[in-house]
């Protein structure tokens, strides 16, 4: 498992990225732990209000708001209760098990993952403090969480994820292999960067040779909106066969990253603290 930990000060932000995500099918909230009512009983402003009355409670604390996503590896098959268990029990661990919080289960990536929505503002208006929270409770948590639920263990995946290397031309003499290839770079990067721009993302891509082409102006491609993946020579020539977004199980579709532009342009004071897989 993967804990990663965003704090940030713009909770209605946070909760409209989780919210667009279940409007679209890609998410469903699962769970909501100390709240009154349970999570299929909630609309948006009755989520909101209840984390907002808490922050209410301490307006000099301005990083109110704890977004963690708890990520597992592709080989995990994990039930709505399993994933909630695993949500609560990391809450304990970091001290936040007595905050409002509600998970998220989202289904648009290659693995299965959780976000929760919390505040380390607590009910007496004191607060949590966030100083080295990843790299200590959560850090000793997720190795808990490991051995408890069985889960496959972070350095696992790190070894396998970093040992990463770039596509091989060879990938572009068949479309089943360049597919293939393309999506180890694809899911990799896609979870392990912050970007704002399909510029930016081009610019961890291409060191893996590979390409997001959303065309030129006035292409089909643009104009439907569209976006290409392509293999580069070493020269950053395209080669082989592109492959469209959606052929991906995934689905990195030019819609879909500019739900992460926008929310990663939303926050730009947010601290990103990634353990497991290192920090970015």
């Amino acid at each position: 498992m993967v804990a990663v930990i965003h704090t940030s000060s713009r909770l209605r932000a946070v909760m409209q990225y989780n919210e667009k995500k279940l409007e679209q099918g890609h998410a469903e909230c699962i769970t909501a732990i100390n709240y009154p009512k349970d999570a299929d009983a909630l609309n948006f402003d009755q989520k909101l209000n209840r984390i907002q009355r808490q922050l209410a409670l301490n307006k000099r604390t301005k990083v109110n708001t704890v977004h963690v996503s708890l990520n597992f590896d592709p080989s995990e098959k994990l039930s709505k209760e399993q994933l909630a268990e695993i949500s609560k029990a990391y809450l304990k661990g970091i001290g936040f098990d007595k905050q409002p919080a509600l998970v998220y289960e989202h289904r648009d990536a290659g693995h299965p993952h959780v976000h929760i929505v919390t505040t380390n503002i607590k009910a007496d208006g004191s607060r949590i403090s966030l100083h080295n929270l990843g790299k200590n409770q959560s850090e000793k948590t997720r190795k808990e969480i490991e051995i408890d639920f069985g889960l496959v263990k972070a350095q696992d995946r790190k070894a396998q994820e970093f040992n990463l290397k770039p596509v091989s031309i060879k990938a572009a003499y068949g479309k089943s292999e360049t597919k293939k290839a393309i999506a180890n770079v694809l899911e990799m990067v896609l979870n392990d960067y912050k970007f704002t721009t399909i510029g930016e993302l081009n610019a961890v891509l291409n060191q893996y040779n590979v390409a997001a082409d959303i065309g030129s102006e006035g292409s089909r491609i643009r104009k439907n909106n569209g976006i290409l993946y392509r293999v580069l020579d070493k020269d950053g020539n395209r080669v082989g066969v592109p492959i469209k977004a959606g052929d991906f199980h995934f689905k990195p579709t030019h819609r879909n990253l500019k739900v992460r532009f926008l929310f990663n342009e939303m926050n730009p004071t947010v601290r990103k603290i990634r353990y497991g897989l290192g920090i970015v």
